[in-house]
């Protein structure tokens, strides 16, 4: 049973691919370690890619904390979860191909998630899936499973990154639901109980899913869909 107002949660997407003059723009609000990291991107569409994400979370973060994007200061957890310096707000930045998302809370560690759906290669599921997971997943019909799989596979991975121990917590330590007709949900979790985790699930965009989680002790969560931020900012 949910307990208090919901914990409210702010959704922004949006695509990677820009034109050459906006990534540029972008480009000049990174830091000098961001830019690092960037370069040192094998494919140059990564690295385009990875510009346009940092860009566009420093913009959103700067009109929320009303800083100036290139100001905003980064630290990183062990597992590389990354936080702002003096700021209450709690974020989660996630790309996959051409679309990111981040969801931006106050207090509650969030955890977001997308995958673009594809057809699969190799048995993922029987790998990292809880015995649980993999038995419910084997248990739709053949067409559904695809789209099932990645339904499992972006709220397990939103869930890790709310946790924020990265791949170094075990994925089969929890179970989530799949099924389209289940409510998108934590159905056990080794050392915690799942009556304290909400999880969500968006669309993206057209061919991807996507996955909220938020340990909110037992509250609701409420997800706005936000427009990113135009320039010039409004006083």
């Amino acid at each position: 049973m949910s307990a208090g107002n919901p914990v409210e949660i702010d959704l922004y997407v949006w695509s990677l691919d820009v034109d050459e003059s906006e990534r540029l723009r972008l480009a000049r609000l990174l830091s000098h370690d961001e830019t690092a990291r960037a370069e040192r991107l094998v494919f140059e569409r990564d690295r385009h890619r990875f510009i346009v994400a940092r860009g566009r979370l420093r913009e959103i973060l700067a009109r929320v904390t009303k800083r100036e994007p290139e100001a905003l200061r980064f630290s990183y957890a062990a597992h590389g979860k990354p936080s702002l310096e003096g700021c209450a707000e709690k974020f989660n930045l996630t790309h996959s191909q051409s679309t990111a998302a981040l969801g931006i809370t106050r207090a509650h560690e969030i955890g977001v998630d997308v995958e673009c759906v594809r057809p699969l290669k190799e048995d993922i599921a029987g790998r990292f899936f809880s015995p649980a997971e993999v038995a419910a997943l084997r248990a739709l019909p053949a067409d559904l499973q695809t789209e099932a799989f990645f339904r499992c596979w972006t709220r397990k991975e939103a869930v890790v990154k709310a946790i924020g121990d990265g791949l170094s917590h075990p994925l089969d330590s929890f179970d989530v639901s799949l099924a389209s007709d289940e409510v998108a949900a934590v159905q056990r979790i080794d050392g915690d109980s799942p009556d304290r985790w909400r999880l969500a699930t968006f669309k993206p965009a057209s061919g991807y899913t996507g996955a909220i989680a938020c340990r909110t002790g037992g509250r609701e969560i409420k997800i706005t869909m936000k427009s990113l931020p135009q320039l010039p900012w409004p006083d």
